[in-house]
């Protein structure tokens, strides 16, 4: 039995990767799909190439439903155009999926302004038009009364959880997702929203310019890192199935999967008054000596 039947769902960056693994699971689960891509190098440099109407087609050869749209995510006005496309080609919206990105890889001291503005724009920003515009049509839909079971699926990274070397500006983007699913869980659930996150671990254009060795396919075996695996989780989240879920960041590795907790407090001491400077070292030490040992920065030697 398919679980997404009836469903509309946008995802964005869906003609590559881990977007076109979630927009053919989605279709295969019976989701009414807009398959939406720019069709840009893993730099976001342009491409001639239209990657989102070969998945558009692959949908349809297997007998489900679907549209491409080539808006920029991070556009205001194309973010509108995106939610557009779902109501005007299946007449509703149930979920967006916010999975387009490109990286800029570079060490902190080499990153360059509009580097850095590139990365910020398209996975932050890109998060905040296409699921603004989204909510807007959702909020005026339980104003008039309709129901509303809605998803918002986003796409952190392990980089945003625990920092990675040589991606401070994709880090510090996916950091801001993922706090930015809590918020968004907490103010929209009163509208029937659900919000959640992603951490995938997968083979991807992206990771393969970093870590190709590690995320090989070996033969013979359970193909940890294909992109396929965390189709089946989105699909899930995507569902009504999913309508207590909801804030949460999930990682995904292979069949492994597991829910951040997220920063929490830690040990502290209360001195009853204020601090001198020089009596808080031995104090802090203390506290680092009792908190848990946190995962190390990606790449780092910790």
């Amino acid at each position: 039995m398919t679980i997404c039947e009836g469903r509309v769902a946008i995802v964005t960056g869906a003609g590559r990767g881990l977007g076109r693994a979630y927009a053919l699971g989605l279709a295969a689960e019976g989701a009414k799909v807009v398959v939406n891509d720019l069709g840009v190098g893993t730099h976001g440099d342009a491409t001639a190439e239209r990657p989102a109407d070969e998945v558009v087609a692959e949908i349809r050869r297997s007998g489900g439903e679907a549209v491409a749209n080539f808006d920029d995510v991070a556009d205001w006005d194309g973010g509108a155009r995106i939610v557009k496309a779902a109501i005007d080609a299946f007449g509703r919206l149930d979920a967006v999926v916010n999975n387009a990105g490109f990286v800029r890889d570079r060490m902190f001291v080499s990153c360059t302004p509009e580097e850095w503005d590139a990365v910020i724009r398209v996975h932050l920003r890109g998060h905040f038009c296409v699921s603004r515009h989204a909510v807007d049509h959702w909020r005026a839909e339980a104003k008039a009364g309709r129901p509303v079971d809605a998803r918002i699926v986003n796409t952190s990274s392990g980089a945003g959880l625990q920092g990675s070397i040589g991606q401070s500006a994709y880090s510090a983007a996916k950091a801001g997702i993922a706090t930015l699913t809590l918020v968004q869980a907490a103010e929209l659930a009163r509208y029937g929203i659900m919000v959640n996150g992603l951490a995938p671990n997968a083979r991807t254009r992206m990771t393969e310019t970093a870590f190709s060795e590690a995320m090989k396919a070996k033969e013979g075996e359970f193909d940890i890192f294909a992109p396929e695996n965390t189709a089946p989780l989105v699909a899930y989240l995507v569902s009504e199935r999913s309508k207590d879920v909801t804030g949460q960041i999930f990682e995904l590795i292979g069949g492994k999967i597991r829910l951040a907790l997220g920063w929490t407090d830690g040990p502290e001491f209360d001195l009853g008054r204020r601090w001198e400077a020089q009596a808080l070292g031995e104090t802090i030490a203390d506290l680092l000596a009792e908190r848990p040992r946190p995962k190390p920065v990606y790449g780092s030697a910790g």
